[in-house]
């Protein structure tokens, strides 16, 4: 590798951490990041490389976060520990299960989400003040440690954002205690991933490294960002990731 193809990649790997402390996505910028600036390292290679990098920043910003803002354990520590085993069967899997099943659906989800979120000013600005049910946590458990590790595995895009969605949604939280808790699971979803590529050889490990060490510095500071700018900003970095998500999708989808 040209050391200028290094430093494109460290680079993206400090915007991918800072964007993915906050509110998720940052998946968007390395995988397409590390396939243009490496054409010739196969798509696998590029998903696994990109684990390696995400899982530091992801879980650096989770102990930012748990500092300030003591994400659920009841819900953090069991739908991680699934999300281990769900992200694996899902990387497992993502040879064989054509990409394009998930894109349109992905779209037509994200979109449902951006036009929620922009039309409910309030939602996830506040918590809200009724309480949160034992069959309710359960099922937050499931789909964010199963269906959604599973999605990170298979395909990943907007993985942070469902999870985000997910807990505002069904755990009355605001956006960032929203994200501290989606951080958490992330971690486990990229563990899973992660040991399943690197099993099948997919995963470059001396670039990975490089790259991991500006991911968690841009995950350092994209955490302190949001835990002083509040859910306000989570919202706005929210829907503009969305926005960049829908649009890079339906790219790859139509083109």
């Amino acid at each position: 590798m040209e050391a200028s193809e290094v430093v494109m990649l460290v680079v993206a790997a400090l915007a991918a951490g800072w964007v993915d402390a906050v509110v998720g996505g940052g998946g968007l910028l390395m995988i397409p990041a590390l396939l243009i600036v490496l054409p010739q390292i196969p798509p696998a290679t590029a998903l696994g490389t990109n684990k390696l990098t995400a899982i530091t920043g992801t879980a650096t910003a989770a102990v930012t976060y748990a500092r300030r803002t003591r994400p659920d354990r009841s819900v953090a520590v069991p739908a991680a520990a699934l999300a281990v085993p769900s992200a694996g069967l899902g990387a497992l899997s993502a040879s064989s299960v054509p990409a394009e099943w998930f894109r349109g659906l992905v779209i037509v989800l994200l979109l449902a989400v951006a036009l929620f979120v922009t039309l409910r000013p309030s939602f996830g600005a506040l918590p809200r003040a009724d309480g949160v049910s034992r069959r309710r946590r359960l099922a937050v458990i499931g789909l964010g440690g199963c269906a959604i590790g599973f999605y990170d595995g298979v395909f990943g895009p907007g993985t942070g954002t469902f999870l985000i969605i997910l807990f505002t949604s069904f755990l009355s939280m605001e956006f960032l205690q929203s994200s501290a808790l989606a951080k958490v699971v992330n971690v486990g979803t990229n563990l899973g991933a992660l040991i399943v590529f690197a099993a099948q050889g997919h995963v470059l490990w001396l670039l990975g490294a490089a790259m991991a060490v500006a991911n968690v510095t841009g995950a350092v500071l994209g955490a302190r960002t949001a835990l002083r700018r509040g859910s306000g900003f989570v919202r706005i970095v929210l829907l503009v990731v969305v926005t960049a998500t829908v649009l890079k999708l339906g790219y790859d989808q139509f083109r």
